[in-house]
């Protein structure tokens, strides 16, 4: 059986790791959103919340974005325990 959610039924894994860079450099949500629209990648304020809280998925091309405005690798936004 597929599974596309991991074990407390979130939508994707980066979403915790997002959110606790983007408060250690002390930015918004929105000021995220921002940067990342000035960098080509059309997403908003709610995208972001969504995608914290585990409510969206990420795609590849998004991830390697927040990586980038973050500071770390994607890698990074990937460290999560699936089990």
């Amino acid at each position: 059986m597929f599974i596309n959610k991991n074990a407390n039924g979130r939508n994707n894994i980066s979403g915790t790791q997002i959110a606790t860079y983007r408060k250690a450099m002390k930015k918004s949500q929105r000021e995220l959103a921002e940067a990342l629209q000035l960098i080509g990648l059309d997403v908003d304020k709610n995208a972001i919340q969504r995608i914290e809280a585990g409510k969206r998925f990420v795609t590849d091309i998004e991830l390697v974005y927040i990586a980038k405005i973050l500071n770390v690798t994607y890698d990074d936004l990937l460290q999560h325990d699936l089990i």
